[in-house]
């Protein structure tokens, strides 16, 4: 019983010391970010055409129809000391 006790304690200390020695090496490579051409949006573009499909289809980049009753409100702010 303290002999299993004693062996996950050991494993749990090697394992730990492996994950602390490969983290370190990826610290040195930081990502860049994403632009937004990276990105495959949906657009709304006059005389794109319209896609037929049957079935299930992943699509890139979709041409938007109709997306509904679209308005602005303003954004009112209140401005100098509460």
């Amino acid at each position: 019983m303290v002999w299993n006790f004693i062996a996950q304690l050991v494993l749990g200390l090697v394992l730990s010391a492996i994950s602390y020695a490969l983290s370190s090496r990826s610290k040195a490579e930081k990502p860049l970010a994403a632009g937004l051409d990276d990105f495959s949006l949906p657009t709304a573009e006059e005389g794109r055409p319209i896609p037929v499909i049957f079935g299930t289809v992943l699509i890139t980049g979709p041409n938007v129809v109709w997306a509904g009753d679209l308005k602005v409100d303003p954004i009112k702010k209140k401005g100098g000391k509460k």
